[in-house]
Formats: structure tokens, C-alpha cells, sequence
């Protein structure tokens, strides 16, 4: 167990990759040679991978008994392929048939699927997508912080006075901060820059949206 918590970041890495190859192989096998259920078994051992990441944080979590870096890595990881990864998958899945089918001179695309691709292209549709994202985004980074900060102060009243004075943010004395630990907080404020360019852009959208396609 003591090889598992120091080497973690290898383990990580070495199961995502992993779960990359089998993606990959995934696609060359069901889009390129037309193996379907071949395909379906990959697509499988894409899913345990995943699994697999997260009982690994869970191994970790249960010996170290804290929250770090390497938890939050993972639980974006997995929130992302079970969210929106879903949707990039099916984008992409129509996306290589288009592609592919062109290089081999055949239509593999569904009426419905030529039907979705015109919808996605249209600037409302996209904007509402990236709306949509924002919100989900924006739902996730508030419970999560919520979360972070029990457990630094232990009590929601405790809290209180972190949300009306903002003075903490950016020190280097965690003592000051709401968080449990530096990884936590440097962790927590890498994420609150990337929530904020992500809200921008994705209501820019909104605001100002792409002409449409002829």
C-alpha cells in the first residue's frame, strides 16, 4: 500500500494514458475496419480505466485521510468524462464517421445524425450549449468549494467571515484561508482562474454570437 501512495501521480498518469490508447483503438477499430462489437470491447476497457482512477483515489484518500492535489486532478477527470465528456464522445463519434466515410467515398452518417451537425452549426444552438456548460461549471466549482471549506473551518457560521472579507485570497499564509491545506488552496485558486476565463468565454457566445452558416 505505501508503493501505491508513492507513486500515485505514476499510477494516474499511466491509467489515463492507458485509457487514451484504448480510446484510440476504440476508433481505428469501429470506424476504420467496421468491427462494431470489436469496438464495443475497447470502449469497455475505456470505462474500467476509469473506474479504476477513481478507486485508486479512493485508496489513497483512505489511507492519507485528506483531500490533495491528486484528488481534485481525478475527480475533474471524472466528472468531465461523465458530463461533458459524453457529449464531446457522440460530437466526435459523428465527427470520424464524416471524416472517414469521406476518405472512403461512403456515407456513414444517419439522416439524423446530417440533421444534429446543422444544429450544432447554428450560433443560438451553440450559445445555449455553452450556456448550459457555464451553469453545470459553475454548479460543480461552488458545492466543491463548499465542500473545501467545511472542512477547513468546520461549520458554515465559521465561513462567514471568508465571504465578506476577501483579503486572504492570493496570500501565502494558509493560516489565513478557508482551506485545510496548500494543496487544497493552490489547487482552489488555480481552479477559480480557469472557472472565470471558462464563464467569459463561454457567454461571449451569448453576447456575441457567430454569423450563421450559409
Amino acid at each position: 500500500m505505501n508503493s501505491v501512495i508513492e507513486y500515485q501521480w505514476q499510477l494516474f498518469i499511466f491509467l489515463e494514458s492507458l485509457s487514451w490508447v484504448m480510446l484510440l483503438v476504440f476508433g481505428v477499430v469501429r470506424y476504420w475496419f467496421q468491427k462494431r462489437r470489436l469496438s464495443g470491447i475497447f470502449l469497455g476497457l475505456f470505462v474500467f480505466l476509469l473506474i479504476m482512477e477513481g478507486i485508486l483515489a479512493l485508496v489513497v484518500y483512505n489511507e492519507t485521510g485528506e483531500i490533495s492535489q491528486f484528488h481534485i486532478v481525478i475527480i475533474i477527470f471524472l466528472l468531465y468524462a461523465c458530463t461533458f465528456g459524453i457529449v464531446d464522445f457522440l460530437k466526435l463519434d459523428r465527427w470520424m464517421r464524416l471524416k472517414i466515410g469521406g476518405w472512403r467515398k461512403i456515407d456513414m452518417l444517419s439522416e439524423k445524425d446530417k440533421r444534429i451537425i446543422v444544429k450544432q452549426e447554428n450560433p443560438k444552438q451553440i450559445a445555449k450549449k455553452y450556456r448550459t456548460s457555464s451553469l453545470v461549471h459553475t454548479i460543480i466549482f461552488l458545492i466543491v468549494q463548499a465542500v473545501f471549506w467545511l472542512q477547513g473551518t468546520g461549520s458554515v457560521q465559521a465561513m462567514m467571515p471568508y465571504l465578506t472579507d476577501w483579503s486572504w485570497a492570493g496570500t501565502e499564509d494558509i493560516g489565513r484561508t478557508p482551506y485545510k491545506n496548500e494543496g487544497l488552496y493552490h489547487a482552489s485558486m488555480i481552479w477559480s482562474i480557469v472557472f472565470a476565463i471558462d464563464f467569459i468565454w463561454s457567454w461571449s457566445y451569448t453576447f456575441f454570437p457567430a454569423k450563421p452558416k450559409k
